[in-house]
């Protein structure tokens, strides 16, 4: 019960969070997608050196 509650709640806060501040949003949005890119990019190079 706690748990969809909370996913409730955050799911609300994420939707007023865009439709109040959208430029907020949307830099934190470019930096988590650049976190992910990040961490995409270190596997590959893992990878590519464990082969070479």
């Amino acid at each position: 019960m706690v748990k969809k509650v909370l996913t409730w709640a955050g799911l609300a806060f994420l939707i007023f969070f865009i439709a109040y501040r959208p430029n907020s949003a949307a830099d934190v949005f470019k930096s988590l997608g650049g976190g992910i890119m990040d961490i995409a990019q270190g596997f590959g190079d893992f990878f590519t050196n464990l082969v070479a």
